[in-house]
């Protein structure tokens, strides 16, 4: 629920600054940005009714760690995601739980040398059938098994991979070389903190100093 505030707080000020844009590059860059953040809100799981969700937090107990490290594959029917968790085929079963939609899935590991361990995809790049999409437990090792709707390859897990890879390919893909390291360097300076902030525009006062000098005889 707190992710989904945030999505939405991200949309709204993507909105606003939609109505003051005048540049069509910068437009272009905020629909894409507006349009992805409208498809990751509708992509979220409906929130579990409040006495449920205390419920089930309260059952957990101990500390909750996420898992940001996996491993996928994927055959003609199903994409294949690998967990890795030591001593995770000592469970019950019942500790071991996932649950699917059209689009995305959450695992649920309880109790595990006392602690529980979750891991959430959302906007899966393409649907998968909850129906047929399934878990096993194998040696230190937990297998969600996804089945596809439809038999085709996937270039990545979900549309938000897709899209980073996208807009880094149409980076690169430019006829100028210096416009390609230009939009690298905005990208990086968008999504930097504030040292990487800070070190991009020493770098190019630097670079324009050098310039000016005559020590760099084109423009950059």
């Amino acid at each position: 629920l707190l992710f989904l505030n945030q999505l939405q707080k991200d949309l709204e000020e993507v909105k606003e600054l939609l109505t003051k844009a005048t540049r069509k590059r910068v437009r272009d860059v905020l629909l894409a940005e507006k349009h992805k953040l409208e498809m990751e809100i509708k992509n979220q799981p409906p929130p579990k009714p409040k006495d449920v969700a205390e419920e089930e937090k309260s059952s957990l107990g101990g500390y909750t760690v996420k898992i940001n490290n996996y491993g996928w594959d994927q055959s003609d029917k199903f994409v294949k995601i690998y967990i890795s968790l030591n001593g995770v085929q000592k469970l019950p079963a019942e500790n071991v739980q996932v649950n699917f939609t059209e689009r995305s899935f959450d695992l649920l590991v309880k109790n595990l040398n006392g602690k529980n361990y979750t891991m959430t995809f959302n906007n899966l790049l393409k649907p998968i059938s909850v129906e047929g999409s399934s878990r096993k437990i194998k040696t230190d090792t937990v297998l969600v098994m996804c089945k596809k709707k439809r038999e085709e390859k996937w270039d990545c897990l979900t549309q938000v991979e897709k899209e980073s890879k996208e807009k880094e390919k149409a980076a690169y893909d430019t006829a100028d070389p210096s416009e390609g390291l230009m939009n690298i360097l905005k990208k990086m300076y968008a999504e930097g903190d504030d040292e990487m902030k800070r070190t991009i525009n020493k770098a190019w006062v630097e670079s324009r100093e050098k310039q000016y000098k005559g020590d760099i005889p084109m423009d950059i």
